[in-house]
């Protein structure tokens, strides 16, 4: 049980990291073709906020549970590369699933080289977060 809710508090709090770097991204102007809310949104022909709910219900509960169950199978001593490794699986995923399905072709490359680079990176960011999160939660649970 400790791994799920440790896994589960890890992933929605490395969503919120993902999802503020894509709103600040957006904000910025950087690759506003890349809007994996309006994505989500579209694919379901629904407005924006059901959008965020899917996403943060596949970033905390689906990736969250997964991670969970997971954990122990992931190559490495260190939870924090785990994490990462977690979070190029996730990337992968996204640009072999997501992507297609949201008629951006295979690795999103309809939008350009940028797209799984720029997907790629937020998702380490997301990994590691995701590490850190974990981390801090089992040693607070140890101690």
């Amino acid at each position: 049980m400790t791994h799920l809710t440790s896994g589960l508090l890890a992933e929605f709090v490395a969503t919120a990291v993902l999802s503020v770097l894509m709103v600040g991204k957006s904000m910025m102007g950087i690759m506003p073709e890349l809007d994996v809310i309006a994505m989500l949104s579209d694919m379901m022909r629904a407005p924006l906020a059901a959008g965020w709910i899917v996403h943060f219900v596949i970033g905390t509960i689906f990736w969250g549970g997964g991670f969970a169950i997971l954990y122990d199978k992931i190559p490495s001593a260190s939870a924090v590369k785990k994490c990462i490794v977690f979070g190029i699986v996730a990337w992968l995923l996204m640009m072999i699933l997501i992507m297609p399905m949201a008629d951006a072709r295979l690795f999103g490359m309809s939008l350009g080289i940028m797209a799984p680079v720029m997907t790629l990176v937020l998702h380490l960011v997301f990994g590691a977060v995701l590490g850190g999160v974990y981390v801090a939660r089992a040693r607070a649970i140890l101690s």
